[in-house]
């Protein structure tokens, strides 16, 4: 029976990793209607983990269910080993952050003050310390967001959510209509900030290059998980099963595949 209130449940069977972002059982969506089902992984810290499926398979979905923006109908989510509700600023509070697709910076504010929203909840990272890993902002602290390029728009987003000191780090997409030059950019920061300590989840539309960049795959199916593994573990046959909507149909392919 789905927990049709919103809220977590607290009987979990298996316990939640203990540092970093753990999901148990989760069915989230909007409104009435579930989008991912029955989902548990688990993100250690310093680890750099691409979301892959195709269009509609629950990607942003089950990021935005992570930081309660999309409804959870059951199941739990877990910070750091602590069971955590549906609210954004909670999460923040607790060191995750969230960057969206769209809508992802202020236009009419400048770069420095987009930056500065970053520590109103948590404070973290200066925005010198922030600075060392998108340098290329330094230049542009006084110019209006809104006259940025894309790439520039989406360092700025990154740049604001690590200046709370996440150790979870949300990129809904972070890359998508990027040329494939700055692309390459933000992945060399998501594996610095791995190196750090933080854990990144980011969805990702290109697959091939998910596939060379990050260290772990997720890989979502019509709202469900048909591989959680290594990126070396990833094969031709998963990749096919889930763009093209299939699931497995034995138990050997779930152990093969390294399902949760």
């Amino acid at each position: 029976m789905l927990n049709r209130g919103g809220d977590p449940i607290r009987n979990v069977a298996v316990e939640p990793v203990g540092r970093g972002l753990s999901i148990r059982s989760l069915t989230a969506g909007y409104g009435s209607n579930p989008i991912v089902f029955d989902v548990s992984l688990d993100f250690s810290l310093g680890s750099v983990t691409a979301m892959l499926g195709p269009n509609g398979a629950g990607k942003s979905t089950l990021l935005k269910a992570m930081f309660g923006l999309a409804k959870r109908f059951d199941g739990a989510v877990f910070v750091n080993g602590s069971i955590v509700g549906q609210t954004g600023r909670e999460l923040v509070s607790r060191g995750v952050s969230y960057v969206p697709q769209l809508a992802n910076v202020f236009p009419s504010l400048t770069v420095s003050e987009n930056l500065e929203i970053g520590t109103f909840v948590r404070k973290g990272h200066s925005i010198s310390e922030t600075l060392s890993i998108f340098p290329e902002l330094g230049t542009l602290l006084e110019r209006r967001a809104g006259k940025l390029s894309g790439g520039q728009r989406r360092m700025v987003a990154i740049a604001r959510a690590l200046l709370s000191g996440p150790e979870i780090l949300l990129l809904d997409e972070a890359t998508s209509g990027l040329a494939p030059s700055v692309a390459q950019t933000l992945w060399e920061r998501m594996h610095r900030l791995g190196e750090q300590g933080v854990a990144v989840i980011a969805v990702e539309q290109n697959a091939e290059m998910a596939l060379k960049e990050a260290r772990d795959i997720v890989v979502l199916s019509s709202g469900r998980i048909v591989f959680h593994g290594p990126a070396r573990n990833v094969t031709v046959e998963v990749l096919d099963r889930a763009f093209l909507g299939l699931q497995p149909d034995n138990e050997a392919e779930h152990a093969e595949t390294g399902i949760s």
